[in-house]
């Protein structure tokens, strides 16, 4: 495989090039992705939630027509995360109905989009409020040697993958990215809602890839260094790591890992060798940092390694290998595909969301 090593939106690969090729994605049922969604739901309440499937629809496609199906505003319409209109995905929706009757949806449903459970609760569905997404992944067109592929496939279940940001975050060909670029060198924001917050994102996920990239390239990505942040894969609090924490057991076993910093206002909470070296690739991107302070954002943490939960595989034909896994909210399929096997092009589709 003649992979570059290094992608200039992500960063270098773990385990070295990738292992064979194929297609992700030449049908939307190649890709599906279920919410996990650890809320009791109080059978009450003002919000109606929807346990919705959908096909060739984006989330906020989904969320338009519930809200003009129902006769409600858009923005009482919630989701707890955006997915990708080239898959199959199944996803929780409420809608704010404060005095009212559940709403008649049945002229919302068609082959494109499902009704499979809908509840009462006593709050909104707030964004990322999932605990995970679980994901079953069809890889056709394979080539690849299968002893190659299933050692690689055994590494990654064993030691994870570097927790990048997708390409996905970055939209067509790096273009949020570059809007990103364009408004902070005006050092001014978007004024519509969805455009600021995808650009700011964008700038923030390739500070975030840069600094994890640096730590690919020197092998410390699974390695706590004195100095590091440490975060628990399923939470969003993180603390200090002494001489002591370098050590816990849980860095082996894949629960406990050190952070990156998303970048925003004040300075990275690190200390010492790692705080020099998100000092050191911020000080690569000034305007981009100076404008996501500027637009109020504050300094948080992302875990550096994405362990991949409950991950299974096998090959329907011989042409075709079936991953089944589980992912933290917030993380990215592609990622791990990434790892394993070179992408060729499949039909042109729209650009994916958060996954």
């Amino acid at each position: 495989m003649n992979s570059p090593t290094h992608d200039p939106l992500l960063g270098p690969y773990a385990y070295g090039a990738p292992v064979g090729r194929g297609v992700l994605k030449a049908t939307a049922d190649d890709f599906q992705v279920d919410e996990v969604l650890n809320i009791p739901l109080s059978g009450e309440g003002e919000h109606l939630w929807l346990w919705v499937e959908k096909r060739g629809l984006n989330t906020e496609e989904v969320a338009r027509k519930l809200a003009r199906v129902a006769g409600v505003q858009l923005r009482t319409v919630s989701y707890a995360g955006l997915k990708d209109r080239q898959a199959l995905t199944r996803q929780w929706f409420s809608i704010q109905l404060p005095g009212k009757a559940d709403p008649d949806l049945s002229a919302a449903q068609s082959d494109s989009l499902r009704i499979l459970k809908s509840v009462r609760h006593l709050r909104k569905l707030q964004r990322g409020a999932h605990a995970a997404n679980g994901f079953t992944l069809r890889l056709t067109q394979l080539s690849g040697e299968r002893a190659e592929l299933d050692a690689r496939l055994q590494q990654i279940a064993a030691q994870g993958v570097p927790n990048y940001f997708g390409p996905q975050r970055f939209g067509h060909a790096g273009g949020n990215l570059g809007q990103a670029r364009h408004y902070a060198l005006g050092g001014v924001l978007p004024e519509q809602r969805n455009i600021r917050s995808r650009v700011l994102s964008a700038a923030r996920s390739y500070l975030f890839n840069q600094i994890l990239a640096a730590r690919v390239a020197d092998g410390s990505w699974q390695q706590a260094r004195v100095g590091d942040l440490l975060a628990f894969t399923d939470s969003r609090s993180f603390f200090p790591a002494g001489e002591a924490e370098c050590t816990d057991p849980r860095l082996a076993i894949l629960d406990l890992h050190p952070t990156g910093a998303l970048w925003g206002t004040g300075e990275s909470p690190a200390s010492g060798a790692i705080q020099q070296l998100e000092q050191a690739v911020a000080a690569q991107e000034p305007l981009l940092c100076d404008w996501l302070a500027s637009a109020g954002m504050a300094q948080e943490r992302r875990i550096l390694r994405l362990p991949i939960g409950g991950l299974t595989w096998h090959y329907p034909e011989p042409d075709i290998l079936q991953l089944e896994f589980v992912l933290p909210a917030g993380c990215f399929a592609t990622v791990l595909v990434r790892e394993l096997i070179d992408l060729l092009p499949a039909e042109p589709m729209d650009t994916p969301c958060e996954f």
